[in-house]
């Protein structure tokens, strides 16, 4: 009977038992590779050892040498001069990839070999830009129609509509504003064009204070004589008479109105007193997404690799050398 069992491809037996049997032989490869591998390391643990504390110095000697920071400025491209603000960046992103060092020496950057790029791109605010023009709104959906959104809200043109941009510098060691952002945006604000244009900009905000600090002193000098002359009279009647034909509600709501006017043409007036307005520096970021950033914790895995990939092709080659010396013979 067991005769015919194994005679036959067809007994479902057999095939489990091919099976226990391959999958013993699995695991009893897994164990001698496992004990091969921490007999190789206890054999050679002081060399591993040796390695590791190798490319642990080399590593971090090789940070604190190139260290990559990113400086990031937050800015505001005022009077419609993000396009300006683009193209300088671009030009300047392109003096970098030269290494131009005597150019960023000419605009005043201190270390110019320490600039290593500059990029930019928005603060994607789409709230904000929907409702700076309701004409936005239907522009945005217009364009959705024809492609994917998020790709649209990223798009280059759609980035130059955006109130903030973020300029980031990546550097070789680090800087500070005085040695690096100061003259970027000095150079950023060297326009004829748009200088005038502050100056006609900041004139004409000036004017229009004087104007409505002209008219709260006239609305004060109103509301004085009516509490000198009407606020403590005892004829009730003639009170309510100037009050209806005055309509002082409307006239306090008027003060008050051009009260937040002033108040907002000053912020705007601060906030314009620059073309490339800075609205936040942050300096130093050391940049850990490449991988100098983790040389210390790569290189001594490196080191380790390479020394068990030169045993296991040291000892390949003295097995397949004794194969062959074995045929010869």
């Amino acid at each position: 009977m067991s005769v015919q069992k194994e005679n036959n491809p067809e007994n479902p037996e057999i095939d489990l038992l091919t099976v226990f049997s391959r999958i013993g032989d699995f695991f009893e490869w897994i164990n001698t590779l496992l004990f091969r591998i921490i007999r190789f390391f206890v054999k050679n643990a002081i060399a591993v050892a040796v390695l590791i504390v190798l490319g642990f110095g080399i590593g971090f000697l090789l940070e604190k040498v190139n260290r990559n920071y990113e400086q990031k400025i937050i800015v505001a491209p005022n009077f419609k001069s993000a396009e300006y603000l683009y193209s300088k960046i671009e030009f300047l992103a392109s003096k970098a990839a030269l290494r131009d060092t005597l150019f960023f020496k000419s605009i005043g950057i201190q270390k110019p070999s320490s600039i290593v790029s500059i990029a930019i791109e928005p603060i994607v605010d789409v709230y904000n830009l929907m409702n700076k023009n309701g004409e936005n709104v239907d522009l945005l959906q217009l364009m959705a129609q024809n492609g994917d959104l998020k790709s649209i809200i990223k798009e280059t043109t759609t980035n130059k509509n955006y109130d903030l941009q973020t300029i980031t510098i990546k550097t070789l060691g680090s800087v500070t504003v005085n040695q690096t952002v100061e003259p970027l945006l000095n150079y950023l604000n060297t326009s004829s064009y748009f200088d005038t244009y502050k100056k006609i900009n900041s004139q004409n905000i000036s004017n229009n204070i004087k104007t409505k600090e002209a008219t709260i002193l006239q609305i004060d000098a109103i509301l004085n004589q009516f509490s000198g002359t009407y606020g403590n009279h005892p004829n009730n009647e003639k009170l309510v008479y100037y009050n209806e034909n005055l309509n002082l509600g409307a006239v306090i709501k008027t003060k008050d109105s051009l009260v937040n006017q002033i108040d907002k043409l000053k912020i705007e007036q601060y906030n314009t007193d620059k073309t490339i307005k800075e609205r936040g520096v942050v300096l130093n970021i050391k940049n850990n997404k490449s991988i100098k950033g983790k040389l210390i914790f790569i290189l001594p895995l490196v080191f380790v690799g390479l020394f068990v990939l030169y045993h296991f092709f040291t000892s390949f080659y003295k097995k397949q050398s004794l194969k062959a010396n074995l045929k010869l013979k």
